[in-house]
């Protein structure tokens, strides 16, 4: 049965795209971009949770942008709309007695009206400046009542316009995380390596001269899973892991701790700039073979080291299960 919904669900998808207006959607893209007010979005029922939840993504997506309950509206919520908004009323009828109400009052302010319905012959589609059907086979619910179809549609319609609007913007992720300063998605955006990164006494440097014997404490003790090799500069020649060690014990168990460190160092290593997101450094981390430590360089010379523990502890990176 559920199969057979999520079937019926595509075919009623399939019907809208496939039937709804590029013309006049086109047009109303050009009408919004070019909008010097208020983008608004209004609805009842429904469409009001909609249209909600699209001004919403418009206002976060660098619109300027809110949601007008049309039963405050006309108590007194009206004034927020002035000349040279554009006001979008959704209503799969286009009879909603609600938004038939605001309609004279929005006008009566200079505001353009556009409907965003499922009726062409509707009295709003009517009454509008203008107005988009949005092709509606059939509800999905078994007695073609309840919204389910129609609602989908809205949202994706919605979507779409937002969408077309942040392209035409050049609306980028830099002010994206302008306006996401906090939870998973401002972390993401705005935490750099720099903010994370361990630096100064914290860093476990060594010379590639260095005996394996006398640098094995460092080792331990930064408990960064390995050792930056340096200059004198502090210019990174190398990097020597866990993984190293490993290796170099099982290559010559005897003369171990006689072996330096330029012996058993990986040259070729993954690196990242101070000021590059640390959602990038985690990117760098998990591309060809895991690494879990990078340094992080200035001009060839080292000013820090990023580990995957901080980039866990930060909540930028979630473990599948």
């Amino acid at each position: 049965m559920v199969k057979s919904l999520f079937n019926e669900q595509k075919l009623n998808l399939e019907y809208f795209f496939a039937n709804i207006d590029m013309v006049k959607v086109e047009e109303l893209v050009q009408k919004l971009f070019c909008c010097k007010g208020k983008i608004i979005f209004s609805g009842v029922g429904k469409s009001s949770m909609i249209a909600e939840k699209l001004a919403q993504t418009m206002l976060s997506t660098g619109g300027r942008s809110f949601f007008l309950n049309p039963q405050n509206a006309l108590h007194g919520d009206i004034a927020l709309v002035e000349k040279n908004d554009i006001l979008l009323l959704f209503s799969k009828s286009g009879e909603t007695k609600e938004l038939l109400w605001l309609l004279p009052f929005v006008k009566s302010r200079k505001a353009t009206v556009i409907a965003i319905v499922s009726n062409g012959n509707s009295s709003l589609a009517k009454m509008c400046d203008f107005f988009i059907e949005l092709p509606c086979l059939k509800e999905l619910c078994p007695f073609n009542l309840a919204p389910t179809t129609s609602s989908s549609i809205q949202l994706i319609f919605g979507d779409i316009l937002i969408v077309a609007l942040m392209r035409m913007k050049g609306f980028t992720k830099e002010k994206y995380a302008e306006n996401h300063p906090f939870g998973f998605i401002g972390r993401k955006l705005n935490l750099k390596v720099k903010d994370l990164m361990l630096k100064g006494d914290d860093l476990p440097l060594c010379s590639k001269e260095a005996l394996l014997v006398d640098v094995l404490s460092e080792l331990s003790a930064k408990k960064c899973g390995a050792l930056l090799v340096v200059n004198k500069d502090k210019q990174l020649e190398g990097i020597f892991t866990d993984g190293d060690l490993r290796r170099a014990i099982e290559a010559d168990k005897v003369n171990l701790f006689s072996k330096r460190i330029l012996d058993y160092m990986t040259i070729n290593f993954k690196w990242v700039y101070e000021d590059e997101l640390a959602d990038m450094a985690l990117a760098k981390m998990e591309e060809g073979k895991l690494v879990s430590i990078l340094p992080v360089l200035s001009d060839g010379y080292i000013v820090g080291l990023i580990r995957l523990h901080d980039i866990v502890q930060a909540g930028l990176y979630s473990f599948s299960p």
